[in-house]
């Protein structure tokens, strides 16, 4: 949350694309949840991805990590920012619309305002910080809706599930920091996303069953399209869009990915979403702009200027 850069046209080019990517991930899930049991979508998303990328760390001539320690970071790392999260929101998302389902996904950046407080000195919550936040979790509020918090349904529950998924990309993010900082990219999504699967891929044959080869060609689109693009070809171009544009300007991904899946999700499937969750996500939006800080120091500096 600390770094930021300006953003070339480069990098709104690549920020852009890579929302679009992420936007419509919501969609190809949904598509494959139709045909698929949940936790073999996410086995799927998992391993392919974790192929593409062990190709590309080949392809680029990196090493391959043999210190034990590192790929117990990778274990934790891939329960935090894969298993959990990817089975808690692919789960989420066979009983609410995939245009909700991207709106709370904004709670990422909130969640990880807190627990970065919570564990690094030097990310401390400010009164612009907390202000943010707490606009944030009211958003949030708005749009799962008052009335499902006070009538808890499966509806509900899936929103939750949703949620909790962001609270686990968020502790992710922190250990991240904490453990994988001196590892290239490419290397450290492809450890984590191989250990994903080793947990994925017996849980999904336990769970769903023995896989299926005959699906349909949407099955088969969707799989494709969430598991190389926005899985693999997603992290890739993140770690693109980071080094160039730093993570403070990464945030702006979190207000551009739900309108691409609203529209998405309302062409293809049809979904519409009440009034509340647009309300929630304008007040989320607000919230993340707070936090985002950059308007506030544009104001200050035009104050200075004009002194």
């Amino acid at each position: 949350m600390t770094a930021q850069k300006s953003l070339s046209g480069r990098s709104w080019v690549e920020l852009t694309l890579l929302s679009l990517i992420w936007g419509a991930s919501f969609l190809a899930i949904r598509v494959a949840l139709d045909e698929v049991g949940f936790v073999t979508v996410v086995a799927h998303r998992v391993f392919w991805a974790a192929c593409v990328l062990w190709l590309v760390v080949w392809l680029l001539g990196m090493s391959v990590p043999r210190n034990p320690r590192i790929w117990a970071a990778f274990l934790i790392m891939g329960l935090l920012n894969n298993v959990i999260p990817f089975s808690l929101m692919t789960w989420g998302q066979l009983y609410i619309e995939t245009g909700l389902t991207s709106i709370l996904n904004g709670a990422t950046a909130v969640f990880g305002v807190i627990v970065a407080a919570a564990i690094f000195g030097d990310e401390r919550l400010t009164l612009r910080r907390i202000a943010g936040v707490l606009l944030g979790f009211f958003g949030i509020t708005v749009a799962i809706g008052f009335d499902n918090l006070r009538n808890f349904d499966l509806h509900s529950l899936a929103q939750l599930a949703v949620l909790g998924g962001t609270l686990s990309y968020a502790l992710a993010s922190s250990w991240a920091r904490v453990t994988l900082s001196g590892l290239a990219p490419q290397v450290a999504a492809a450890g984590m996303l191989t250990a994903s699967s080793l947990i994925m891929l017996p849980a999904a044959w336990l769970i769903d069953g023995r896989p299926s080869l005959r699906l349909s060609p949407d099955t088969i689109a969707g799989i494709a399209y969430f598991s190389l693009a926005g899985t693999a070809l997603a992290y890739l171009l993140y770690y693109r869009v980071l080094a160039m544009a730093g993570s403070g300007n990464l945030m702006l991904c979190t207000l551009l990915i739900p309108p691409i899946a609203i529209v998405l999700g309302a062409l293809v499937l049809g979904e519409t979403l009440l009034p509340q969750a647009f309300a929630g996500f304008a007040l989320l939006a607000i919230g993340l702009i707070i936090l985002d800080g950059r308007i506030f120091r544009r104001m200050r500096a035009g104050q200075q200027v004009a002194k």
